[in-house]
């Protein structure tokens, strides 16, 4: 089994597509016709977004996300978490935590993306050596 694809529900499909190819240089798949669903390449797992309209006509109620108290977190790895963090602030996301360097090595920060779910941006996890 593997990890095809995340989604988030979000009020403009659309809107979400262009923040995320603009803030962290995703690829986008395809918005389907309907503007309800879409993806974009991020690796072997697409990052998806579904409107909350469809969710409901699906029976589906989707919550609101709210970064302050997270049930989730997206992430992102990169060689440069400073200049990421700049990209992402510039298209439109709401720092939270500046680049700063963790007790076991990494590099992280976070933001939260317009419609309220929280991204950390962070670099490579350093592994101790085996050797």
């Amino acid at each position: 089994m593997i990890l095809r694809y995340t989604i988030l529900y979000v009020e403009n499909v659309a809107a979400a597509l262009d923040f995320y190819e603009k803030a962290f240089g995703l690829e986008r798949l395809f918005l389907h016709e309907s503007g309800d669903y879409g993806e974009l390449a991020t690796g072997e797992t697409k990052l998806a977004f579904s409107s909350k309209a469809l969710m409901n006509q699906l029976g589906k109620t989707p919550g609101t996300p709210e970064p302050k108290s997270p049930v989730f977190e997206l992430a992102f790895e990169t060689d440069d978490v400073a200049a990421s963090l700049a990209r992402a602030v510039a298209a439109g996301a709401n720092k939270l935590q500046d680049a700063r360097e963790e007790p076991w090595g990494q590099i992280t920060s976070y933001v939260s993306d317009p419609f309220g779910y929280l991204v950390e941006i962070c670099s490579p996890i350093q592994l101790p050596s085996a050797g």
